[in-house]
């Protein structure tokens, strides 16, 4: 695969970023998106669970803007967003969901209600939290179980979210 065509794959996860479609991630797209997650499962802002999603968030955001806000304006456009995240990924994929892992340790927190781990359906209520469409967000949860044992683990998610970064849309 050539670097532009790599590029373009992780072009096109811009969007899932841009919680609010302004053209650039900023740090409100992240408490945005750990807010819509809160919501969905009706977990408290100000709760043990609430402030370390609200923390990951910051944390991810945080790790973004290192890797990718070359000019400081505290916004990662398209374009730094492109060149960052590309850099990061050919290095190493897993070294990108790095700085992710402490939202999507939250995350995993917030949506296994039982403590046995996060079921598809709640994988897939996240997803769609998060701006996903329902059927896409079914598909994508059952994929997560990639183990196939009916829970799906933080490493799964893990692994599951570097190579979200570097899959394309498929077409629809």
């Amino acid at each position: 695969m050539d670097s532009a065509e790599y590029e373009r794959k992780i072009a096109s996860r811009f969007a899932a970023f841009d919680q609010d479609g302004n053209g650039s991630i900023d740090r409100e797209d992240f408490s945005k998106a750990a807010a819509a997650v809160l919501a969905e499962f009706s977990v408290a802002a100000r709760s043990d669970k609430g402030q370390a999603l609200y923390g990951g968030a910051e944390a991810f955001w945080q790790g973004m803007a290192g890797i990718a806000d070359v000019d400081g304006d505290q916004r990662v456009s398209r374009q730094e967003f492109v060149t960052g995240a590309a850099k990061r990924l050919r290095d190493d994929p897993e070294r990108f969901g790095e700085i992710a892992r402490p939202f999507l340790h939250a995350v995993v927190a917030v949506a296994d209600e039982d403590g046995q781990g996060v079921t598809p359906a709640a994988a897939a209520r996240v997803l769609r939290a998060l701006g996903v469409a329902e059927e896409a967000s079914e598909q994508a949860a059952r994929a997560l179980d990639a183990d196939g044992d009916g829970r799906i683990s933080e490493q799964e998610v893990l692994t599951a979210f570097a190579a979200y970064c570097v899959t394309p849309e498929q077409p629809h």
